[in-house]
């Protein structure tokens, strides 16, 4: 049940990812960040167990909302350099960017713990190439 709630999270966590490859690109960051995605996944970790969830199974979930922000992220970067002219012309506070992250994982977390089907990315309308593609990645762990 909820599965829609869960697939329509992970999108706009995708979404956002739009916003942390602006910060990334504007500034030089690498996409990969291990030392984030370690901290990140820990928290997962804790407050999965806080919520009584399969801590393991909530850790992959979350593997998968990383990588599928990377799809975004390199999708985007390999836009930007092909087309300058469409690329940023300013960059998003990342710090900004990422509590805003924080606060889906919550959210996602919770859905989680409700969430007994499998997902589908067909529930999701309106989504490009590049990110229907990344919410697959995301839902992996979670779909049919």
């Amino acid at each position: 049940m909820h599965r829609r709630h869960l697939v329509d999270l992970a999108a706009r966590r995708l979404l956002v990812s739009d916003r942390v490859a602006a910060a990334k690109f504007g500034t030089g960051k690498p996409i990969d960040d291990p030392v984030r995605e370690r901290q990140a996944l820990a928290d997962v970790r804790a407050h999965a167990a806080g919520l009584g969830l399969d801590a393991d199974r909530a850790v992959r979930f979350f593997e998968d909302q990383i990588a599928a922000s990377k799809v975004v992220q390199r999708g985007l970067f390999a836009r930007w350099r092909e087309h300058p002219a469409e690329a940023p012309t300013s960059a998003p506070d990342l710090a900004a960017v990422r509590a805003e992250l924080d606060q889906l994982t919550r959210q996602l977390l919770a859905r989680l713990e409700e969430t007994t089907e499998p997902a589908c990315v067909s529930l999701v309308d309106g989504l490009d190439a590049l990110h229907r593609e990344a919410l697959t990645t995301a839902l992996r762990s979670v779909m049919v």
